[in-house]
This record gives C-alpha cells, structure tokens and sequence, in this order.
C-alpha cells in the first residue's frame, strides 16, 4: 500500500521553508522513488554556503 503523501504547504519566504524542513520529513510530501536525476547547467558559483540533509541510504559517494 502506498502511503498518502502530504501537501507541501505554501511559504511565505524562504527563513519559513528553511524552518519548516528543519523540522518535517521530505518522504511525508515527496515520493522520491519518481525523483529525476537534473543538472543546472547555468548555475553562477556563490559565497553562501549551502547544505542539504540527506537519509544514510540517499547518499551518493562520488
């Protein structure tokens, strides 16, 4: 059986979306077994530091 997944709520800026992941499990509103493989080509390099926390099993070693 499937499980339901959960509307992602709307945000009003991004401290709140930041907050919200913080806290809630991405696989109750996303079923990543559909997830695509991308690539952003026209992506600028930036000073910001940015993370993502991914589960043990998500990780990919380059």
């Amino acid at each position: 059986m499937k499980k339901k997944l959960q509307p992602i709520p709307k945000f009003k800026n991004e401290d709140q979306e930041r907050e919200f992941w913080a806290i809630h499990d991405s696989t109750d509103y996303i079923d990543w077994s559909k997830a695509e493989r991308v690539i952003f080509p026209n992506l600028k390099p930036t000073s910001e530091a940015t993370f993502k926390r991914l589960r043990k099993e998500l990780k990919i070693n380059n």
